[in-house]
């Protein structure tokens, strides 16, 4: 009984807390979501378009995250290793962890202090999450060198679709 009971509990876990799929991959952000405002680590407030602009000709992947999220942590090494085998694009890291300092000591101890990272201050709830319809963390999108999203939802860094996105878009040229 007592395992059926535990059986039951992680179905109901799993159909109420498992990541969920957006039900559209868009490929496109708006005007709302680019003007979201996110906070960089040496405290500035900057627009999510002016990060887009920063890596504009560029590929670029933003991963969400948060130091309190064990399958974020667990995908760090996944992220290393997907840096190293494409040295030519963008990384950025995107928090959504509930405090500054929580955030700050996060940085610090999976060492990704010295990486571009960005803190959605204002909570998981804005403009730019509602948009892309974040419901968890990790997630993982590529935009590719115009500013466009060019994979508009993966969970791992290990997404066979992740590499075969970023070989597509090396490919073109825009």
């Amino acid at each position: 009984m007592k395992k059926l009971i535990q059986l039951f509990l992680l179905l109901i876990s799993t159909i109420f807390f498992a990541q969920k799929v957006p039900e559209i991959n868009k490929t496109e952000f708006s005007e709302e979501a680019l003007n979201q405002k996110i906070t960089a680590l040496e405290g500035k407030k900057i627009s999510i378009s002016d990060v887009l602009k920063k890596h504009e000709g560029r590929i670029l992947i933003i991963d969400f995250w948060a130091s309190w999220c064990r399958d974020c942590i667990l995908a760090l090494p996944a992220t290393k290793e997907l840096k190293e085998k494409n040295p030519e694009i963008d990384f950025v890291y995107f928090s959504l962890d509930r405090s500054h300092e929580q955030w700050k000591r996060g940085l610090d101890k999976y060492e990704i202090t010295s990486q571009e990272n960005y803190w959605f201050d204002e909570g998981w709830k804005n403009n730019f999450n509602n948009y892309i319809d974040l419901n968890w963390v990790p997630r993982f999108m590529i935009i590719d060198q115009t500013g466009k999203i060019a994979k508009y939802y993966s969970i791992h860094p290990n997404d066979q679709d992740i590499q075969t996105t970023i070989d597509s878009l090396k490919q073109k040229s825009f």
